[in-house]
């Protein structure tokens, strides 16, 4: 095995330039947090459990937007923010960072191959900096970032704002010749680059432009001016592994008027992303190719829902165990708490404090004994419903949650419902139990809390329409599949199914928590909801 037994680096960028003065510098990647993806910055790494990051527009040093960190542990092995970069022996390189306190009770330590210089906890309410000068003995890759520390008074939570860490990659302007749409592909490779390619081609096939030989954990950027038309972005790795994340932490993205077209990391052996570009092309807002949805226009009723299976019937599947990194990446509680913890719709409490919190990775089922023992994969469509571990519906992420692995067990393949009488109910409220008599379905049903009632209803939806051509001769693959299932392609669910999703979508509209993972599933796997994009789709099919 070509990968053999070799430890993987977490190398995020490490790019580096010689000056003829003796100093070098070795480029940090994002270092003046202008760049954000998911709620996180990009080229960034946090340990996750005692510090959580959020994008900040109000207090800044120089750009539109700085680092506001949360510290909310008192040890410190869990509050570093990282990245990696490439140092060359015998250079000197100059690092420094803008640090603002707001309390007093934590302070800053800069790193640079090691922890350096502290910060002033008591200078409040202005910017600092925090500078080293380092020379690098031999040819290596560093850590550079910060450690954060308490100070006498820590009350167990604190803001620090950080911005401009020096020296950062500067953006790279946009070809001055350029009339047409302007294209930027970043991409930072894993440690084994050379199996990383990718080129773009236009609807009829032709290579417009490609790349391939890059150097191992480092990022590369390219500005293209192409013209309007329809093209697709493909990435390939010869390997078949991808770039991220057993041996580094590589990433891919594409750009169009700063706005994301094509993004992601983990795949297998290739790829790809269709867009168009011009008057009806480009981002459309979030992401979605502008054209996506183009060929529905007039329609309704299930040709509509015909049209939209054709859309979005063909995705990436990414198999099952990468559901875990998906989680890691993109399920996180950046709108409630915004703790940075695992987003659980079966234990948050919208409007107060969680009864238990999941660190991603660290609280993965595993065993349970009770709630809060751990978090898994729920498929909000049991699985059993469709027939067990078939694929893709088996990894498709647009029904698959993080939900707590006990109360996961409670809800069984129990259908979704409102509940009279409840046999159990999760510390946020939902409920396990016999249906009320308005359902007009007489059984145990798992009903969800309001809040993320919609959700659910629009997973439905679109699980209707991603498998309309299999899921009419799944109804009796169990007793409630049957009792949820008509056995058709067209209305595909029970009058009484259908009366309770509409009300669902109706009581929980589509809020930013829907719209962030639809845009994460889509550079996941490749297809989006519809009804999360378009949710009047809903009411004009059923």
């Amino acid at each position: 095995m070509k990968h053999g037994n070799k430890a993987a680096l977490s190398i995020l960028a490490a790019t580096f330039g010689l000056v003829t003065s003796g100093h070098a510098a070795a480029n940090v990647a994002n270092g003046n947090f202008e760049s954000w993806q998911q709620g996180k910055p990009t080229q960034w790494s946090t340990i996750d459990s005692g510090i959580s990051i959020t994008e900040n527009n109000t207090i800044v040093k120089s750009g539109v937007s700085s680092a506001q960190v949360t510290v909310t542990t008192a040890s410190q092995s869990n509050t570093d923010l990282l990245q990696s970069v490439t140092v060359k022996a015998g250079q000197t390189y100059d690092f420094s960072t803008w640090v603002y306190h707001t309390e007093g009770k934590v302070k800053a330590r800069l790193i640079i191959d090691g922890y350096q210089n502290y910060s002033d906890p008591f200078n409040t309410q202005q910017w600092q900096k925090l500078s080293y000068q380092y020379t690098a003995n031999t040819d290596k890759v560093i850590n550079v970032g910060l450690r954060f520390y308490d100070t006498s008074g820590f009350d167990g939570s604190e803001i620090v704002y950080l911005d401009d860490f020096q020296p950062s990659i500067a953006t790279p302007p946009p070809p001055n010749a350029c009339t047409k749409n302007t294209l930027t592909i970043k991409l930072t490779t894993d440690k084994y680059a050379s199996e990383t390619s990718w080129k773009l081609n236009t609807a009829q096939g032709s290579t417009v432009a490609s790349g391939a030989d890059f150097a191992n954990n480092t990022t590369h950027t390219e500005t293209l001016c192409v013209a309007d038309g329809s093209y697709s972005f493909v990435i390939s790795d010869s390997y078949g592994d991808g770039i991220c994340c057993e041996f580094g932490n590589g990433e891919y993205l594409l750009t169009h008027n700063n706005q994301t077209i094509a993004s992601g990391s983990s795949f297998t052996n290739q790829k790809t992303h269709n867009f168009t570009l011009g008057s009806d092309g480009g981002d459309n807002g979030g992401g979605t190719p502008g054209d996506y949805y183009a060929s529905t226009t007039g329609l309704t009723g299930y040709a509509l829902k015909t049209q939209l299976h054709t859309i979005i019937q063909t995705h990436n599947s990414q198999g099952y165990s990468a559901i875990w990194q998906f989680i890691d990446k993109s399920e996180r509680d950046n709108y409630f708490e915004k703790d940075n913890s695992v987003l659980d719709r079966y234990s948050e409490k919208p409007s107060t404090n969680d009864a238990y919190n999941f660190v991603a990775v660290t609280n993965q089922c595993g065993s349970y004994r009770g709630e809060g023992d751990c978090y898994n994969r729920e498929h909000s469509f049991p699985k059993s419903w469709f027939g067990g571990k078939v694929e893709p519906m088996n990894s498709d992420i647009h029904h698959i949650f993080a939900t707590d692995g006990f109360v996961n067990s409670k809800r069984s393949n129990f259908p979704f419902g409102e509940v009279a009488s409840a046999s159990f109910t999760s510390t946020n409220g939902s409920k396990v139990g016999s249906a009320t008599s308005t359902l007009n379905y007489n059984g145990t049903v798992f009903e969800p809390i309001d809040k993320f009632k919609g959700d659910f209803a629009r997973v439905y939806f679109y699980i209707a329409t991603r498998y309309e051509n299999t899921i009419g001769s799944w109804q009796n693959n169990t007793t409630y599949s049957n009792a949820v299932l008509d056995g058709s392609t067209g209305r595909v669910f029970e009058p009484w199914v259908i009366a309770m999703l509409l009300r669902w979508h109706q009581l929980d509209p589509v809020d930013d928590i829907e719209t962030a993972r639809n845009q994460a599933a889509y550079e996941f796997q490749g297809n989006r909801n519809p009804y999360v994009d378009h949710p009047e789709f809903v009411s004009k099919i059923w």
